[in-house]
């Protein structure tokens, strides 16, 4: 039974993903489309067109990755595999006492300390202290006059037990588009009262870019921010995600509308913003909160702290849910969504159709709405449309939290169990590399159709 194949472990699911992929007809049953009737033929046609037209999404993300290199090449530099990294800096996960005395020794410098008194701000603290051990992780500087690769080469032979890699740098599942939207540096009004009191059990945890919590469609919402030392920085990314997790305003409705946002802001409007040991101290900081399920979306190449940070939160019982990103179907695969056990989402548009720019394969558990819709806007119009495995992610993330009230391994198997279930797949049967166990979430999609220049009709 799919429940009892799904309980097992996650990582068996993610083994049982790895299929041929299977193309999904035309005629998806989430759509209802009937191209024999003229009207629902052309509109099918003029959107086939739209979606040629529109540049490769993985070369936007290559773009982006690009100017960021050339424009900050003072606290970033490219690894050996051309990936964007912070200059000098080496991420470590149980590195022992001895190799830290023996890194010091060489002329590192212990930068920071993720995770020594649970709190996850990044500050340096004492490496035995109490907290959360298990996802402390360290930040070391490497000297001038050194190379990066070399040191970490010379980290890991010395040290087997460690884990030891480059400080990534991550996007927002890049390319996800947001048309007319404000750029992501433009901060705007925040709501700055105090968050209203809970409101129930049920909580929804967000690493992301920054929200702006004075939009409307977070009125009454209650949002616990984190990061950016406690200065808000709105951002176009973040606010259209956040919005699909818990927002509401007339007919606009997220996935989980009743739930209180936890969202770490791991970006800041910085060149450095995005980095692994950013995203370890937001999911430190969101371990120690208890907040069951945690959505991710942006995308990166592996990188070995943050699985090993990653697997730590599934053995206590969180789900991680990370959009698998738009670079196309023969990208390689992209990080966090990945990682075994990670719920990986791509993208279909108001027809059941996989976005063709959506990533491909055994990462892939379910495809959520992620074109033909909108969500929250930073400027003058507050609702605008996005597209990509970006505003994918947050709807299933959404839908997974009314079922994990606490990280719980068992409750968390049960409630991806539960959504496959719910899941519509073309033939009934088949598990693909394009949808996964299938679309989820089609109910929550608000049409450009029904947006005007005031907001949600």
């Amino acid at each position: 039974m799919l429940a009892l194949t799904l309980a097992a472990c996650a990582g068996t699911v993610h083994a049982q993903l790895q299929i041929p992929s299977v193309n999904l007809p035309s005629t998806s049953p989430i759509g209802g489309l009937d191209l024999d009737r003229p009207g629902q033929r052309a509109t099918f046609l003029a959107s086939e067109r739209a979606l040629r037209a529109m540049p490769d999404p993985g070369t936007l993300r290559l773009d982006q990755v690009t100017r960021l290199l050339r424009r900050h090449r003072d606290v970033l530099e490219a690894n050996p595999r051309g990936e964007p990294v912070v200059r000098r800096e080496i991420v470590a996960w149980a590195m022992s006492p001895a190799a830290l005395a023996a890194a010091l020794a060489d002329g590192l410098r212990l930068e920071r300390t993720i995770g020594g008194d649970g709190d996850g701000d990044g500050a340096v603290d004492n490496i035995n202290e109490p907290g959360l051990p298990e996802l402390r992780t360290l930040v070391l500087r490497v000297p001038d006059g050194i190379e990066t690769a070399s040191v970490l080469a010379r980290l890991r032979a010395r040290d087997p037990d460690g884990v030891y890699d480059f400080n990534h740098i991550y996007t927002g599942s890049a390319a996800g588009r947001m048309d007319g939207a404000a750029p992501v540096a433009k901060a705007i009004t925040v709501d700055g009262a105090a968050a209203p009191p809970a409101r129930g059990g049920l909580r929804v945890g967000l690493v992301d870019s920054g929200v702006d919590t004075g939009h409307a469609a977070f009125h009454g919402a209650r949002i616990l921010r984190w990061g950016c030392a406690g200065q808000p920085h709105p951002s176009a990314h973040g606010t259209a995600v956040a919005a699909l997790m818990v927002g509401q305003s007339g007919r606009f409705r997220g996935g989980a509308p009743q739930a209180d946002l936890y969202a770490a802001d791991i970006y800041c409007d910085s060149p450095t913003g995005g980095s692994a040991d950013k995203i370890a101290a937001a999911l430190t900081w969101l371990a120690g909160e208890k907040v069951a399920v945690i959505n991710l979306s942006l995308v990166g190449p592996a990188n070995g702290a943050l699985e090993r940070i990653v697997g730590v939160l599934q053995q206590r019982g969180h789900v991680l849910v990370a959009a698998v990103g738009n670079d196309g179907p023969a990208a390689p695969p992209l990080y966090p969504a990945s990682y075994p056990g990670v719920v990986g989402v791509s993208a279909v548009d108001r027809y059941g159709r996989t976005l063709p720019e959506a990533a491909r394969g055994p990462q892939v558990m379910f495809a959520a709405p992620g074109n033909h819709m909108v969500s929250a806007a930073l400027g003058a119009q507050p609702f605008r449309p996005v597209r990509g495995t970006s505003f994918a992610a947050p709807l299933v993330a959404a839908l997974l939290s009314h079922s994990v009230a606490q990280p719980d391994k068992a409750q968390a198997a049960a409630a991806i169990a539960a959504l496959a279930r719910q899941a519509v797949r073309a033939n009934g049967a088949t598990i693909s590399n394009e949808t996964g166990y299938g679309i989820v979430g089609a109910a929550l999609r608000v049409d450009p159709d029904r947006v005007d220049p005031a907001g949600i009709r």
